[in-house]
């Protein structure tokens, strides 16, 4: 496990502290949790990283190997 350091109001981790506590829990365990949750909420941004560097690779693997067989205006090679 990594350690990372947070900042935030010394008040607002105070009542944090206080709730987990009422909750039979850990501030740390409590941020375990909403860190899995917003990864999970969030997880389309990871696929789209993916599937963006899975493109690049295949663009480099087929750089200089299709042949259109003319130059291609500037619109062409623009469209999406």
């Amino acid at each position: 496990m990594k350690d990372i350091t947070l900042h935030a109001d010394e008040n607002l981790i105070a009542s944090a502290h206080r709730c987990a506590a009422a909750n039979r829990t850990t501030l740390n365990a409590q941020f375990q949790l909403w860190l899995a949750d917003y990864v999970q909420r969030n997880g389309d941004c990871v696929q789209r990283e993916n599937q963006v560097a899975e493109a690049m690779k295949v663009m480099r693997k087929l750089q200089g190997k299709l042949l259109v067989g003319r130059k291609l205006t500037r619109e062409e090679m623009n469209e999406r």
